[in-house]
């Protein structure tokens, strides 16, 4: 088993994930292991950090798969006893052209964005070490969806209490709305991929409340963030910012020094603090 530290990025072989990871093999002291769903994808992205003379670790790992997530769980708990950096990066959007039903890309967008990011964190958070740092990548169009929805909807999500599964049932909730074609009069708003990362943000602000509660000791910082407009794959050539420029703020929270009493629980884009 080693001792040294070790940081894990998901989603890694291209685009913020990518330039995430590049950053941290720069300046974070320990190794850092790349992560994708696509084995050859993610080998080929290791091999280009190495042609920089960076040294990145690859580990298949598909947020989808709980079998995928779990072995990369015990690689950490074998290779390193723990972990000391967790950026959950990994998701999905459907481009406005696509042909896939719509009732389709809500399920396949709240299962990545959502559900892939609470299953990688409910088996890895437990390996985080004291004065580790979670940050999941979320967006600010979580909070721009968050005011167009019901006043009902607000509150909950909003709320200092809710609980992990009572957002589980929410997010549940806008999938069957929208399978069944009432997603409006329930008061939800119309992307599926905003609400998915409303789901990430508050999931957020529940595991923190949960680290704070019983690992007040350790400090762990667990936060969640917006890359902002990245020129991505995903997003298109169109947006203002580099990878490079959208992996700043993800990097700056998973570098926080140990000594850092926050921020924590929060939302953050541009290194500042977003009122959710």
């Amino acid at each position: 088993m080693s001792c040294s530290r070790v940081a894990l990025v998901t989603g890694a072989n291209k685009g913020i994930g990518f330039a995430i990871t590049r950053e941290l093999c720069r300046r974070f002291q320990g190794d850092v292991v790349l992560t994708a769903r696509d084995q050859a994808r993610g080998r080929a992205a290791v091999q280009q950090l190495q042609a920089e003379g960076l040294s990145p670790r690859f580990h298949q790992l598909d947020v989808d798969d709980l079998q995928s997530i779990r072995a990369v769980r015990d690689f950490l708990r074998r290779e390193y006893g723990g972990l000391d950096v967790l950026v959950n990066n990994a998701g999905i959007a459907f481009k406005k052209a696509d042909p896939t039903p719509f009732h389709i890309q809500a399920q396949l967008t709240v299962k990545t964005n959502f559900f892939g990011t609470r299953d990688v964190s409910r088996e890895l958070l437990p390996l985080i070490r004291p004065q580790g740092r979670v940050v999941n990548v979320s967006s600010t169009l979580s909070l721009s969806a968050l005011k167009r929805c019901s006043p009902e909807l607000q509150q909950k999500f909003r709320s200092e209490t809710i609980t992990e599964e009572e957002l589980v049932g929410l997010m549940n909730k806008f999938v069957e709305d929208i399978n069944n074609g009432v997603q409006e009069e329930e008061g939800w708003p119309s992307s599926t991929y905003e609400v998915s990362k409303i789901g990430v943000t508050v999931l957020s602000r529940i595991h923190a409340r949960k680290l704070s509660e019983e690992r007040r000791q350790d400090k762990v910082l667990l936060n969640a963030c917006c890359p902002g407009w990245v020129r991505t794959d995903m997003v298109g050539p169109a947006a203002p910012k580099s990878p490079e420029e959208g992996a700043e703020t993800p990097v700056y929270l998973a570098l926080l020094p140990p000594d850092s009493g926050g921020p924590h629980g929060q939302f953050i884009a541009e290194k500042k603090l977003k009122q959710w």
